[in-house]
Parts: structure tokens; sequence; C-alpha cells
């Protein structure tokens, strides 16, 4: 019974393995040229760039308030 199961399990490791062959793969230069360039276009959103405008932003450090 555990040679029928080990044989199963090989089976779906082959399949496993024909599925990722079949997939298409692109170049390490096309990949982090399309990445660079969606980082650039969209650099204006990206609140770590451009920083958190005060009045949005809810841990500015609170105002102090006198009271007479």
């Amino acid at each position: 019974m555990s040679n029928s199961n080990g044989v199963q399990l090989m089976q779906k490791v082959v399949e496993q393995l024909r599925l990722e062959a079949s997939l298409e793969r692109l170049k390490v230069s096309q990949a982090s040229m399309d990445l660079k360039n969606f980082c650039l276009q969209n650099a204006h959103k990206d609140l770590l760039l451009t920083g958190v405008p005060s009045n949005d932003n809810p841990f500015r450090p609170p105002k102090s308030c006198l009271l007479l």
C-alpha cells in the first residue's frame, strides 16, 4: 500500500513540475526594467518619498493649548 502512495505522490510531483515548466518566464533584466519604470511612474503617490501632509498626519505632535 505504501508503494502505491509513493507512486501517486511522484505523479503529483511530476504534474506540478510540468505545470511550472510550461509557464512563460521573463528575463531578470526585463522584469527589473519594468519594476523600475513602475516605481518611477508612481513615485508621486509614495508617501515615503513625498511625505505626509501635516493636516492629514494622525501622528503629528499635538499642539499645546494654554488655558488662562
